[in-house]
């Protein structure tokens, strides 16, 4: 079984969190909850989820993971300047390893540079600093290019799902 790092702060997109965390879980996968803190608990931005960091992300190494995913709403705003989150996430594509970020996810990987010549999707209004960032956007529920598997929004979370637990 695969062990999948989640990356996460407050205000998340509650169900972008719940649904592939769960599903990864059923499935018998080993998941870690990283954020910037260890033991730190972090509310959804609708007030319908929260999770307890296992880890901090200055205790974790790509090494140890298999795969990430990288919830959207706010969260991906709030890790995207911390240096350890992306030298995690640059570490994670270097290695091959899947990447699953669905609706603002992508910010994390337009700010450690990874989307260029890349197709990915995300929360449509972002489209203009994906393109920015070079990545070819594409307006589809999911997108897979390489090792990269994004989404819009909640609406799509069946298909980012289906694609996640294809490769992990």
């Amino acid at each position: 079984m695969s062990k999948v790092a989640f990356l996460l702060a407050n205000e998340f997109e509650d169900s972008e969190m719940k649904v592939p965390y769960d599903e990864v879980k059923k499935a018998g996968h080993e998941v870690h909850i990283i954020g910037l803190k260890a033991g730190e608990t972090l509310q959804g931005k609708g007030g319908k989820a929260s999770y307890t960091t296992d880890k901090a992300i200055s205790e974790v190494h790509a090494s140890d993971y298999d795969a990430v995913v990288i919830p959207g709403g706010s969260s991906p705003e709030n890790l995207r300047t911390d240096a350890n989150i992306l030298k995690f996430v640059t570490e994670i594509n270097a290695a091959k390893k899947p990447i699953a970020a669905i609706c603002h996810g992508p910010q994390i990987l337009a700010s450690a540079d990874l989307l260029k010549g890349r197709t990915i999707t995300s929360y449509p209004p972002l489209k203009d600093d994906m393109v920015n960032a070079g990545a070819e956007f594409k307006d589809h529920e999911a997108v897979v290019d390489g090792n990269y598997i994004t989404s819009r929004t909640p609406e799509d979370e069946p298909a980012f799902v289906r694609e996640l637990m294809k490769v992990i």
